[in-house]
């Protein structure tokens, strides 16, 4: 058993936690080279048991391996009390204040409770900070509003921030915990699927540039993440769909029993099935967790992660940020990249076909309307400012061989790419001004 509690708040705890076997294990990857392919996991995680004489809630432990004495849980589950949350929550606090980061759309629906949460006790002051919500509101300007607050308020170094919301909260706040001083804790506490499965797990903080999407930003891993999938029951349909596509990579790149287990239940998990749901993003963290350790900086393997995003983040920035969520430009992403993977004999036309399916299963897109803006000279120019640059040179992220297996690479076709790009932008109102 697993416990991420500091003995401080466990010695006030009227709980037993109880450790049983995980659901499944995960699949991280082994690097040949640059190749990656699933294999078995080492990665710790249980499912513990918070009782008291009112309550007991099942919820599952992922531990994020790292080096330093840097490792972090991410806490899956639903129906915790006040008490459990309160207790899980405060036990990740190291002093004595705490900033609650959040948007306009997500304070009414969650920012009194966390706020009362935090307060329980009365051994912990806690501010809060709203920011305006949407991807066209991630920029240096924003971000300027948590420092000035955290200032005003007269924050020290030993406060926590905590990052209320989605992706674009998470990297904010992350990312001003880590200029903060030089650096503060954080908590992520994520509220859309996103988040849970990608987003909020790994320490990639930041903020977008006019001319890039993450181009300004951090390594900074936080002290915990709480996932509580109740708060998935205010998530509009869209947001929930763009959140699988998050999913269905994990599988792609790494994990073919996963994919096999969506392909047979993403109806269910579309329609929301809780048992299902709360396994899906407990089998996505648990890969992301694996790959974190194995690399934390993106030096190599963390890189695959990025199935679909070269050519998603090109969609998200030429379309003008907003247009897209982002699990939806990494859909059609991950659609060009499969594409272009079978175009240059890498994978067989089956496997585009399954990509395909379970994307429109999930009701994800799968290609750019005839309104898009995109054409193939956009696509190469943003493409060119991609992170995965190195020394002037493009690095995809590429399925090769079987479902579970890619590459990341420079070593690539590139007529093949243009030719992907060219088709996926034939009919676009961009290619024909």
């Amino acid at each position: 058993m697993q416990s991420y509690q500091r003995m401080s708040f466990l010695a006030t705890l009227f709980l037993t936690l109880s450790s049983v076997t995980a659901f499944v294990s995960s699949h991280p990857s082994n690097s040949r080279g640059m190749s990656f392919v699933s294999s078995s996991s080492n990665t710790k995680n249980s499912v513990h048991q918070m009782s008291s004489a009112a309550t007991s809630t099942d919820y599952d432990v992922v531990k994020v391996d790292l080096a330093d004495n840097r490792d972090y849980p991410i806490y899956i589950g639903g129906g915790f009390s006040e008490e459990e949350a309160s207790e899980i929550l405060k036990s990740h606090v190291k002093g004595n204040r705490a900033l609650i980061i959040t948007n306009d759309r997500i304070e009414p629906l969650f920012l009194a409770k966390y706020e009362k949460l935090l307060k329980m006790g009365g051994d912990i002051q806690v501010d809060t900070i709203v920011l305006p919500d949407g991807e066209d509101q991630k920029t240096m300007d924003v971000l300027s509003k948590v420092l000035d607050k955290a200032l005003e308020t007269r924050l020290d170094r030993k406060a926590t921030f905590i990052a209320l919301g989605g992706g674009v909260i998470g990297d904010m706040a992350g990312f001003a915990a880590a200029i903060y001083q030089r650096g503060v804790n954080f908590i992520q506490v994520p509220t859309t699927v996103m988040a849970m499965v990608d987003s909020s797990v790994g320490g990639k903080t930041g903020v977008n540039h006019p001319l890039g999407k993450n181009m300004i930003g951090a390594f900074h891993q936080p002290e915990c993440v709480f996932i509580d999938t109740d708060n998935l029951n205010s998530l509009p349909d869209r947001e929930l769909q763009s959140g699988i596509a998050e999913i269905i990579k994990y599988g792609l790149i790494r994990d073919k029993e996963f994919f096999e287990w969506l392909e047979a239940n993403m109806e269910k998990l579309v329609g929301r099935d809780t048992d299902t749901m709360r396994y899906a993003i407990k089998r996505s963290c648990e890969n992301k967790a694996a790959v974190v350790k194995d690399d934390e900086l993106e030096a190599g393997v963390r890189a695959t992660l990025n199935l679909g995003h070269t050519f998603g983040h090109a969609i998200e920035n030429g379309s003008g940020y907003g247009t897209y969520l982002h699990g939806e430009a990494v859909a059609i992403g991950t659609a060009m990249a499969a594409s272009m993977s079978a175009r240059m004999g890498w994978i067989d036309e089956s496997l585009v076909k399954r990509v395909y399916n379970i994307m429109e299963k999930a009701k994800c897109p799968v290609e750019l309307p005839v309104d898009s803006p995109m054409n193939a000279e956009k696509f190469l120019d943003l493409m060119a400012i991609d992170k995965k640059v190195a020394n002037g040179q493009l690095r995809l992220i590429l399925l090769k061989g079987d479902v579970g297996e890619c590459v990341f690479t420079g070593d690539f076709d590139k007529d093949a790419m243009k030719a992907t790009i060219d088709e996926f932008v034939a009919e676009c109102a961009g290619t024909s001004s």
